[in-house]
């Protein structure tokens, strides 16, 4: 699956909230080079070619590279927290919104594998100012998963003596689904969203 035909932000066209069409098609071809190359191998020349279309039409909608990737990084990052949330904020015991949250975030990560992989894995590659950004979208996500492990430990559903790293374990083990998933392989996205669920209810005591 390309970044063009991903979904990051759950709408019907790919990266639909990104406009006009033309910097739309700039960010999925800067998408796609990234994760094929990295950031720092990838050139200007790289994504104007990839979106058919030349290097000078591309800083009509992006000043530099980096902005290029702060876009990607922020609208994935949304989703991510948007993910999150939802679940945490759902019906249901701390174990259920807890495997419902670990299903959707390794969901998405493998739906959208492409796109994951930049998002996640090229933080360092940004300004200060960016970085400092998405690490507090970061920090919101971490949040959100340490809440519903306290409300499950408050409850007696979960046994976890250290909740802030068990969520760090959490999330990375989610995150990294965007490393290795691959579309021929033998497990679905849902597939692998709920066998992480249930790993991640083993591990906090959520499953006996």
């Amino acid at each position: 699956m390309s970044a063009a035909e991903e979904t990051p932000g759950g709408e019907e066209m790919p990266w639909g909230e990104v406009t006009p069409e033309a910097a739309r098609r700039l960010l999925v071809a800067a998408v796609e080079a990234f994760a094929e190359r990295g950031y720092h191998a990838t050139t200007t020349r790289d994504i104007a070619g990839r979106a058919g279309m030349s290097p000078a039409a591309l800083y009509i909608h992006y000043k530099t590279k980096e902005e290029l990737l702060h876009r990607i990084s922020r609208i994935g990052h949304d989703k991510a927290l948007e993910i999150l949330r939802e679940a945490a904020d759902g019906d249901g015991t701390a174990a259920e919104r807890l495997a419902d949250a670990v299903r959707s975030f390794v969901r998405w990560h493998a739906e959208r594998h492409t796109t994951a992989r930049v998002v996640q894995y090229e933080l360092d590659a940004l300004g200060a100012e960016h970085r400092d950004e998405i690490v507090a979208l970061r920090r919101e996500s971490d949040a959100t998963v340490r809440r519903i492990i306290n409300e499950g430990v408050a409850a007696g559903e979960f046994d976890v003596p250290d909740v802030a790293g068990t969520a760090v374990a959490v999330l990375s083990l989610c995150i990294d689904v965007s490393r290795w998933f691959n579309v021929q392989g033998r497990r679905t996205p849902d597939e692998v969203g709920a066998l992480y669920a249930d790993l991640v209810l083993r591990m906090v005591g959520g499953q006996k």
